[in-house]
């Protein structure tokens, strides 16, 4: 069996700058997405993601609030992977820059650069921009201020090292041409072009001695290597270029994408290409930059009260219809506007009355007219079946290219087409007529195979960008995941006879939302971002007004040590998990709503802390014979631990 081809896509790595909002999720569901397409069709996928953790704005906040900057970039990386695995990312690989692993080979490659002669030391003297880490010249400038965030910048004069970025420029220039899809959308290749490389590439800082969070120059500690070299290396050094182990980099590198917001595009394709051509490395074969999701009034900021957290959006309306949403609305590659109505109209019209409602109708008339079991013989066509399975295979085709093109808006446009022209084969064949007459039985069979099939085609296309809707689908079929496999779509008609029995009653898998209820839900959701100089200065947990109790009462609650053992769902129940706890003198099952923001294999050997004498309850039929004990803030729970070295059992006082 021949290997599998490597397919190596990457997120930026994030600024710890703040909570992240849906901008920053953004970026990382569309590369999740890409990576998910590929693993569907059967390519070997490392997706990296990460933080950018250095530099002097860093050092600035973690001063603000009393802490080390390790610590302060630690606590935003721990809440940035709770993010990810509420949003069930696919990442392979988390690389902070604080991590040894990144940092020794960040100094060896500084090391190459200078041994090659490529950096020089000099003095520079310019306009910095601290938010944005950047250097300007006077002539970049805007209105006095940044040229990319807006914000006021200060006149900077320090010994540096220098990057002689002009020894590249020309073969930068080569490379675009040679590799005309390197960058996408094309109009960001010609930004580039005109606005940077014709104009004469001026040599980049490469070294600060005004602040100290950073990486050392190896044999010049007082400077500390800059941003852009330290961060952009992440690429490599989180696949072990540069460490005693290479063989991840000799697998997966060049990488096939990196996907980037377009404030970033020029570090990633003037920068960061001619750092590897100056290691004498291939270049990535795509930079792909998407747009910003913009409000109706300009960009979100706080201040404005127009901020979206994805937390918010998937608490109240389920993980896929928020990825589903970022993906519909918005243009991959161009600019796309969020607001609450267009939100709540895609919930409703696209996944509840065209989606959820042609499973609904599908799956009952199935239990009504064939006792539940998809016909898989005697069918007898009907004028209209062609025409479907026509568009199934185009669906498929059309899907394979413009994913390739990373499209995902176009390709969930497809797939709707598909779900439209469903419904419209539901009325085409009225079901219910057919079903009057005996002689039109093998019509009526074949229009009930059509439909799920054609369900269960829409099901294998949406993997990639819905998480749990697709198995859903499937398992109201009565379909085993087997039939999730992209090649079974190669083809119309998979579905094997086996006296396969559909759900007896669908539970709808979107609901439809009270179009008024919700938007002004959202609103207020986003109005609660907005913070006043005097609530900045508050604790980030507030303390709530609960009635007081006495020692009596706490000592009546038996918290006790506990090892989960073993941890699985609970069947069609998105939010519950079923662990098995040992107790030390007793093993119990507890029943716990932490679905969304833990995976089973996660919990399995953690210590945590038990209501040990909470009275036994059954939840969605399962005995929970305690409680484990958790704390939520901003939308992010977390499961309180203990010192491992405590014995199961211990009693918590």
């Amino acid at each position: 069996m021949s290997e599998k081809k490597t397919f190596y896509i990457t997120t930026p790595i994030y600024y710890p700058s703040g909570k992240f909002h849906i901008g920053t999720a953004y970026t990382t569901v569309a590369s999740d997405t890409m990576a998910r397409y590929k693993r569907l069709r059967g390519f070997d996928v490392r997706f990296l993601t990460g933080m950018d953790e250095h530099g002097q704005k860093i050092q600035e906040k973690a001063a603000e609030v009393g802490k080390h900057p390790q610590e302060y970039v630690n606590e935003i990386a721990d809440a940035a992977k709770k993010l990810w695995s509420l949003m069930d990312i696919s990442y392979d690989d988390f690389i902070q820059t604080t991590q040894e692993r990144h940092t020794k080979s960040v100094e060896k490659i500084f090391q190459k650069f200078l041994d090659n002669g490529d950096i020089y030391k000099g003095e520079y003297e310019g306009w910095y921009c601290t938010p944005c880490e950047s250097f300007y010249t006077e002539t970049q400038l805007v209105d006095g201020n940044c040229p990319d965030c807006g914000r006021p910048v200060h006149k900077v004069k320090e010994e540096s090292y220098f990057f002689n970025m002009k020894k590249y420029a020309d073969r930068l220039l080569q490379y675009y041409e040679e590799n005309v899809e390197f960058i996408e959308p094309e109009s960001r290749k010609n930004e580039m072009i005109n606005n940077f490389i014709k104009p004469g590439l001026e040599d980049l800082s490469v070294s600060r001695t005004s602040f100290d969070w950073g990486i050392r120059v190896p044999g010049d500690p007082k400077h500390v290597i800059y941003v852009w070299v330290d961060a952009l290396t992440n690429y490599i050094t989180a696949l072990g270029y540069g460490s005693d182990n290479e063989e991840l980099f000799n697998k997966y590198w060049p990488a096939d994408v990196h996907v980037v917001g377009k404030d970033i595009v020029r570090f990633h394709t003037i920068y960061w290409p001619i750092f590897l051509m100056a290691l004498d490395l291939p270049l990535p074969k795509k930079v792909f930059a998407h747009g910003f999701i913009m409000m109706k009034d300009g960009k979100m900021s706080k201040s404005k009260g127009n901020v979206v957290y994805p937390e918010m959006l998937i608490e109240r309306y389920g993980l896929d219809a928020t990825r589903y949403f970022l993906l519909r609305e918005l243009p991959f590659g161009s600019d796309g506007v969020f607001s609450p109505e267009s939100f709540v109209e895609r919930t409703n019209f696209d996944l509840a009355n065209d989606l959820g409602n042609l499973l609904n109708r599908t799956v009952s008339m199935m239990n009504k007219y064939f006792d539940g079991i998809i016909p898989t013989t005697e069918l007898e066509e009907t004028e209209f079946d062609t025409p479907l399975k026509v568009q199934a295979k185009q669906t498929r085709l059309i899907y394979e290219q413009n994913m390739e093109k990373m499209q995902f808006s176009v390709v969930l446009s497809d797939i709707w087409s598909l779900v439209s022209r469903t419904n419209k084969y539901i009325d085409e064949t009225q079901p219910w007529v057919l079903a009057k007459g005996e002689e039109n039985r093998g019509k009526l069979a074949s229009v009930m195979a059509n439909l799920a099939e054609s369900l269960r085609h829409i099901a294998v296309m949406l993997q990639p960008f819905m998480t749990s809707t697709p198995k859903q689908i499937i398992q109201q079929l009565g379909l085993d995941e087997s039939y999730l496999a992209w090649e079974t779509i190669e083809t119309f008609g998979n579905i094997i006879p086996e006296n396969i029995k559909v759900v007896e009653k669908g539970i709808p898998i979107f609901p439809r939302l009270e179009t008024e209820v919700e938007v002004s839900y959202i609103r207020e959701q986003m109005q609660a971002s907005v913070k006043t100089p005097q609530e900045e200065k508050k604790p980030s947990v507030e303390v709530p007004d609960v009635p007081e109790i006495s020692i009596d009462d706490f000592m009546k609650v038996d918290l006790r040590v506990a090892t989960v053992t073993a941890c699985e769902p609970v069947p069609k129940a998105d939010k519950l998990l079923k662990l098995q706890v040992d107790l030390g003198y007793e093993q119990r099952q507890v029943v716990s709503g932490i679905a969304q923001y833990y995976k089973p294999e996660e919990l399995v050997g953690q210590k945590v802390i038990v209501v040990a004498n909470l009275k036994p309850v059954k939840l969605r039929g399962e005995l929970s014979q305690g409680m484990i004990l958790a704390g939520s803030h901003e939308g992010i729970l977390t499961l309180a631990t203990v010192d491992p070295k405590l014995e199961n059992g211990a009693k918590v006082k």
